[in-house]
């Protein structure tokens, strides 16, 4: 029997596997709706001085529910060329290593999937699993802007990968744990200068881990300006270029959970997740914590989009320059940083 803490029941193993499993089934599509209206189709208009998608129910509201019905409407095709089975597990593969994301992102003091020691360890490996689905698609589209996307992309989330782990490796040292719940708690206990009324949030100690973390982010979910894997202008739209229907709506879902994702262990590494200051824990943190962690990951969302919105897109020698010359060094600095004040202090 499993207990349930939050109802105070007990449950068969069966029964809350299935309520987490249909929790996560439930956010990401929402967190990925909700980053689709507010920051693609309503913030990018505004910064750019136009109005945006405003038919589809009020003020444009029901634009993402009818781009999705417009997918799934959509023929299903497959290339004449293409190796079937693998161009049809491809977009399953990607979706699949987003929703595990999802699985040890505390939004509560109860309220998480799995409450792994290793969590943030599990997360980042689980999140390279997605490199595998885009080389399936690239490789069994039999296109060539479907390989060299591909290519592209797994030369930059390999390259991309270390310094988005290097910059967790920070936080791991100052809380002394990798236990994603743990983080919470010791940005809850800790204190600032001795000042301990909100806890101690990393993001004021390990400010260049996050500013690394969230680079990496960018890079991770080849959005501009590190969309060199799926340049229009290049390649047409890269490993995604013959999918339709509604396998190519997976890999828009993903990109999109992934970020949310990205968004909440950015938010709990740096933000101090769902806690809550004054706020004891029980029934009243769970029910506050979502709405909290929540508005925290809106807040990491805004930065990855406003980036995205930004800056030009780079060339591949820059992509690479920045990775290994500027991201790692400065992540390996800020390690021995803090393990030299971790000892110290």
């Amino acid at each position: 029997m499993t207990a349930l803490p939050l109802l105070a029941i007990e449950l068969a193993w069966w029964q809350a596997t299935a309520i987490k499993v249909g929790a996560v089934l439930t956010v990401i599509p929402i967190g990925s709706l909700i980053l689709v209206y507010v920051f693609l189709f309503k913030m990018m208009s505004h910064m750019q001085s136009r109005l945006g998608p405003m038919e589809a129910g009020p003020h444009g509201s029901l634009q993402v529910l009818a781009e999705a019905g417009k997918f799934l409407q959509k023929e299903d095709i497959f290339p004449a060329r293409a190796d079937r089975a693998v161009f049809a597990m491809a977009p399953v593969v990607v979706i699949v290593s987003t929703f595990i994301l999802y699985a040890v992102i505390p939004a509560g003091p109860d309220l998480i999937v799995e409450d792994l020691d290793v969590g943030i360890f599990f997360a980042l490996a689980v999140s390279s699993v997605s490199v595998i689905g885009i080389l399936m698609a690239g490789w069994s589209s039999g296109s060539k802007y479907s390989l060299l996307g591909a290519l592209r992309a797994t030369g930059q989330l390999i390259a991309y990968e270390l310094p988005l782990v290097l910059a967790v490796v920070g936080v791991v040292i100052q809380a002394g744990t990798l236990s994603l719940q743990g983080i919470v708690a010791a940005q809850a206990e800790g204190e600032i200068f001795g000042f301990g009324l909100i806890g101690n949030p990393f993001i004021f100690t390990q400010f260049v881990g996050f500013v690394i973390f969230l680079v990496a982010a960018q890079a991770e979910l080849t959005q501009t300006p590190f969309d060199m894997p799926i340049a229009e202008s290049e390649l047409v739209a890269g490993y995604m270029t013959e999918y339709s229907g509604f396998r190519f709506l997976f890999f828009f879902i993903a990109e999109f959970g992934t970020a949310f994702a990205l968004a909440g262990i950015a938010s709990t590494l740096f933000l101090g997740g769902w806690y809550v200051p004054f706020l004891p824990d029980g029934l009243l943190a769970n029910l506050a914590g979502p709405a909290v962690l929540g508005v925290k990951i809106m807040f990491v969302a805004f930065l990855i989009f406003w980036m995205r919105f930004t800056f030009p897109r780079f060339r591949e020698d820059q992509l690479q320059a920045l990775a290994w010359k500027f991201l790692i060094p400065l992540s390996l600095a800020n390690i021995a940083v803090t393990a030299v004040l971790k000892v110290v202090m």
